[in-house]
């Protein structure tokens, strides 16, 4: 007998990433050309010493291997609301206290355990274009229906409100925005994420948003106001990882900052997912928020100079590529060969230019002409050379 997958699991395309890895698997790369890896987003060295020394030292306690509460380490879900107060300026009265947060494995799980808490099979849940792919993946795989909004290049890729205002029906439970987002890199203004939230408190649906890159901002101001508004619980969920900050990408530690009798349902299912999120990335982040502050500041500093070096680099005249926003770890570009799929340009420059990024179509449909580029990969230093290889093949006419 041979076992069928689930219907829904199984029609759910192959993980991007791995299918672009799997593009240059087995292959060597020279000196003089090596690989521009500008496909996953992922900090491209270790974090700090001081944290690492931490962490080792914290292996040392046999609490360190045991499971923690449900929701996650009351003293992180304390650091976490009390950075929120710092973040978003929320002074001496904040809104956001320890029973609001919950500690997840990571953004993705974050998402998947909040999306589930809200939506069932045959619901829809609103997620503009181009999305991120693995918010588009899990709902294909519980049976929810994904509302696409047109992606608006012109208005700095900030969906048309009107749209989605439109777009809301009786099905609808949620809208999913992203800021700074992935894939396009766009920082959503204060004003805008305030009347989409006001949008979705008029229909009587959730605003997930996802604030996962909030800390490569780029400026020193509260991203938004939305937790000074009264009563934000009622519509509000906010989505956060520790991943990009503090180097933690492979500890698996997020959250999820939402009304308490939400987190109490949404801990059901994170108790037969995986019971917790694991401890020592846990630990990890306590010791971040608590510590790391100067750090921090360096690594956001870091971030916004590779982003002015992109930027700069993709001046020269002769280049082709167009940059059609860009910020935090990410850029959406515009590829020169406007009778070619996406797909068919990444794998080219693959195999031609030695640089690894994601076609837009992985991103969604109506996609082709674009390209991801994870810039935050890369030392600002080496920015002038991925011009060059983008440069070099728009003048490669041999297809």
């Amino acid at each position: 007998m041979t076992l069928r997958a689930n219907p829904w699991l199984a029609g759910v395309a192959v993980p991007p990433i791995a299918e672009a890895q799997g593009w240059i698997e087995g292959r060597s790369f020279p000196a003089e050309k090596p690989l521009i890896d500008v496909c996953q987003a992922v900090p491209g060295y270790a974090p700090p010493s001081a944290l690492t020394q931490h962490m080792a030292a914290a292996l040392q306690h046999p609490a360190t291997h045991r499971y923690t509460d449900i929701t996650g380490l009351p003293d992180l879900r304390q650091a976490l609301a009390a950075d929120i107060g710092r973040s978003y300026g929320l002074g001496d009265q904040p809104s956001v206290a320890a029973e609001n947060v919950m500690i997840t494995a990571g953004c993705n799980q974050a998402y998947c355990l909040a999306t589930a808490a809200l939506a069932r099979a045959g619901d829809e849940i609103i997620l503009p274009l181009p999305y991120y792919f693995n918010y588009q993946m899990w709902l294909e795989m519980i049976g929810v229906t994904a509302r696409h909004i047109g992606f608006r290049p012109e208005a700095g890729g900030l969906p048309d409100l009107m749209e989605i205002e439109a777009a809301i029906n009786a099905k609808t439970r949620a809208l999913v925005l992203i800021s700074p987002n992935n894939p396009t890199g766009s920082v959503y203004p204060p004003e805008y994420l305030l009347a989409a939230l006001e949008l979705c408190k008029r229909a009587g649906i959730a605003l997930i948003l996802d604030e996962t890159y909030r800390d490569f901002m780029p400026h020193d101001e509260p991203p938004h106001a939305l937790f000074r508004t009264h009563c934000w619980e009622g519509h509000l969920i906010h989505l956060y990882s520790f991943s990009k900050v503090f180097c933690l990408t492979g500890y698996r530690v997020g959250a999820i900052v939402a009304d308490p009798k939400l987190i109490e349902e949404i801990g059901k299912a994170m108790d037969c997912v995986a019971i917790c999120a694991p401890r020592i990335g846990q630990i990890a982040a306590i010791h971040g928020l608590k510590a790391l502050d100067d750090w921090l500041h360096g690594n956001t500093g870091l971030m916004r100079d590779r982003l002015a070096a992109l930027q700069k680099a993709f001046t020269r005249n002769d280049l082709g590529y167009e940059v059609v926003s860009a910020g935090a770890y990410f850029a959406y570009v515009k590829h020169p060969h406007r009778d070619r799929k996406a797909a068919d340009v990444a794998r080219r420059l693959a195999d031609r230019q030695n640089v690894l990024a994601l076609p837009g179509s992985m991103f969604g449909p109506g996609q082709d002409d674009y390209l991801r580029v994870a810039f935050a990969n890369v030392e600002a230093d080496k920015m002038p050379e991925i011009a060059a290889r983008l440069a070099a093949d728009a003048a490669d006419l041999s297809w």
